[in-house]
């Protein structure tokens, strides 16, 4: 496991204002949890740790921090990266947790799981690779973790399937994840359903008119009224019986 340095500072104020104010500056709040003692607020350089992890392969990479204190002394520790916070949008870094470890103990961390290869029943069979566990929980020493673990994939085909129990691991490090579990499995393609088309001359109905149809037995409206029948003529005038 590759090992870096950073420098780093005690952070003496706490708060989302003065953490608001410390990355305008250029700085990311952290803290450091130590094994015995207290744990220590951070000022970390955001340049250099984004460096760090541009250069990281994953989250496991051993850090020698170098703390300045006040009075310009210094604390060293070694650690792992817990967690890294980062804004949901622009992924700036917004705070970072160190845990503090010794090279002589057996610690657990999470590896990356990655297959290599193309399975058969991909290649052969228009199958789908099924990836299904992306990390593995193990035990080492520090200087032992694996970047990543790589499982040949190569031999799968529809219907098969690889467990934790047959991925093998790199010599000291140990696999805790349920030996049960599914990691690869090639599955037969999902079928895209196309609905049937109308039959020739058959109009596919709106669903205006299916919504109306589904009405039908409430009570119709009643219908307007005819236009009232015009007024009989007026009787035309009697003619003048008389004559010259």
């Amino acid at each position: 496991m590759k090992q870096v340095s950073l420098a780093v500072k005690v952070r003496e104020k706490s708060g989302k204002s003065a953490a608001k104010k410390l990355r305008q500056q250029g700085w990311i709040p952290g803290i450091a949890y130590g094994r015995l003692k207290e744990p220590v607020s951070l000022e970390i350089p955001e340049k250099e740790f984004s460096k760090l992890l541009q250069g990281a392969a994953g989250a496991n990479v051993i850090i020698n921090l170098s703390i300045e204190a006040a009075a310009g002394k210094a604390l060293n520790k070694t650690a792992l990266i817990k967690e890294i916070q980062q804004h949901p949008l622009s992924r700036e870094v917004l705070h970072v947790d160190f845990r503090e470890i010794s090279l002589t103990e057996v610690i657990k961390v999470n590896v990356p799981i990655v297959a290599k290869g193309e399975a058969v029943g991909v290649k052969m069979d228009g199958g789908v690779l099924d990836h299904s566990l992306w990390e593995l929980e193990v035990s080492c020493l520090p200087a032992q973790i694996p970047d990543k673990i790589e499982v040949d994939v190569s031999g799968l085909k529809i219907g098969g399937s690889i467990h934790v129990r047959e991925v093998t691991p790199p010599a000291g490090v140990k696999i805790l994840t349920d030996p049960e579990v599914s990691v690869f499995s090639v599955k037969h393609p999902t079928e895209e359903v196309v609905p049937e088309a109308p039959a020739e001359g058959e109009v596919a109905e709106p669903e205006v008119i299916r919504e109306k149809k589904a009405e039908e037995g409430a009570p119709a409206e009643t219908a307007p009224a005819k236009e009232a029948a015009k007024p009989a003529a007026a009787p035309a005038k009697e003619k003048e019986a008389k004559t010259g």
